[in-house]
């Protein structure tokens, strides 16, 4: 055995250390710019990315959830921005409160709740106009014409949003983009999503075991529901109810855009799933949010007034020409479009009645003599002319739909 040969191993061992040694320093921090404060600064920034990341997936998480919700409450995938909004163009929105399962109901309903809202992103500037349930309209959208002048609520029954649509339109020479069909027991979800809302109360009320007192109280759900649907305590009657409508729709709409109510965002887009209908799409949610806030900073809101009128035995409101051009020409300009002299069913009826019965608008009794004339004719309703362009036989068959309708 070689005498020299474990002095020969030794040397290669300690060299392969050396050299390993050597590499692994290559990958190692200085140690000159090692220090202690280091640590904690790496740290913060492990936490900061892991923070980012959960942050981001969360985002997505209520992104898609709230898009799912929206675009089912649609009733359609298409999430592709109008190109009205897209364009930032003012737009007009039919609100429509809908009673189903209201106090035991089941059927179809009626729209007991319908406000016209526009938005003008240019001017920064919105309207809210309230339409009385009870007033007079040439109801559109009805196969064969079975329901002509009715009650507005009515129109719903007769074909849902889009006969509303159709006769909100029609009514007030506007253009109608989009609808929001609510119904009414989404109300109190709503108002408890968004953490509650303040309002100014008239006066001192109670209803449904809920009290208000004049002046700002803030309101959760359930007292919102007692808010909006208390009517004949009022001493504006519905006029003052919807004016409690539209401030409770306001500030939902305020608290919904705000930065505040992110958190909420799930149980926003559960109730929305549940309760509302509508053709916006949620790019256009998304877009509006973004895009028309600036509007609520500027709110005219008002309504219809008409006037008290009893019909075939019924309750009705009648607006006259005047308050129709005037609510016409208001929401036009919002729009950007010129005013136009309304020209329909509703102010060819008025007309034939002032002509015929001599109406006295400024008369704050009911009108008793306010009579329904026959379509494309000056023919009332209620009359046998054989020689009219409908036999007396079809007169008094509508005569009876008249009845049937506001049982």
């Amino acid at each position: 055995m070689d005498p020299n040969s474990n002095h020969r191993e030794d040397f290669r061992r300690k060299r392969r250390s050396s050299l390993n040694l050597h590499r692994n320093r290559v990958f190692a921090a200085s140690e000159t710019n090692f220090k202690p404060g280091n640590t904690a600064a790496r740290l913060f920034g492990v936490i900061a990315i892991l923070a980012v990341s959960f942050g981001l997936a969360w985002a997505a998480h209520m992104y898609f959830a709230v898009h799912n919700a929206i675009n089912s409450a649609g009733g359609n995938n298409n999430s592709a921005t109008s190109a009205k909004i897209l364009a930032r163009q003012p737009i007009s929105v039919l609100v429509l409160g809908v009673d189903q399962g209201i106090e035991g109901r089941h059927e179809q309903g009626n729209s007991d709740t319908l406000i016209l809202a526009t938005l003008n992103p240019s001017k920064n500037k919105a309207t809210m106009t309230s339409i009385p349930r009870d007033t007079l309209v040439d109801v559109k959208g009805d196969p064969g014409n079975k329901y002509f002048m009715f009650r507005v609520n009515s129109a719903y029954e007769v074909g849902g949003s889009k006969a509303s649509m159709k006769t909100v339109s029609s009514l007030l020479n506007v253009p109608i983009n989009y609808y929001l069909e609510v119904n009414m027991k989404a109300l109190k979800s709503l108002v408890n999503a968004v953490g509650g809302v303040d309002v100014n109360v008239p006066f001192d009320f109670s209803y449904d075991w809920c009290s208000f007192h004049k002046g700002k109280q803030h309101l959760n759900g359930r007292h919102a529901v007692a808010y909006v649907r208390m009517r004949k305590e009022d001493p504006r009657g519905d006029y003052g109810r919807q004016m409690r409508q539209r401030q409770v729709i306001e500030a939902v709409a305020h608290k919904a855009m705000s930065v505040n109510t992110i958190s909420n965002y799930r149980k926003l887009a559960e109730i929305f799933n549940k309760y509302v209908k509508t053709n916006l799409s949620f790019n256009d949610m998304i877009a509006l949010a973004l895009n028309y806030r600036g509007c609520m900073k500027k709110m005219d809101s008002g309504y219809i007034q008409g006037h008290d009128a009893w019909i075939n035995g019924s309750s009705i409101q009648v607006a006259s020409n005047e308050e129709l051009q005037k609510v016409s020409n208001k929401i036009r300009k919002n729009l950007g479009l010129d005013t136009e002299t309304l020209d329909n069913e509703e102010t060819r009826q008025n007309d034939l009645n002032n002509e015929r019965n001599h109406l006295k608008w400024d008369d704050p009794n009911p009108f008793t003599n306010y009579q329904v004339f026959d379509s494309n004719s000056d023919t009332p309703e209620s009359s046998d002319n054989s020689s009219g362009s409908q036999s007396s036989q079809s007169s008094s068959s509508k005569s009876d739909d008249w009845l049937d309708i506001f049982k």
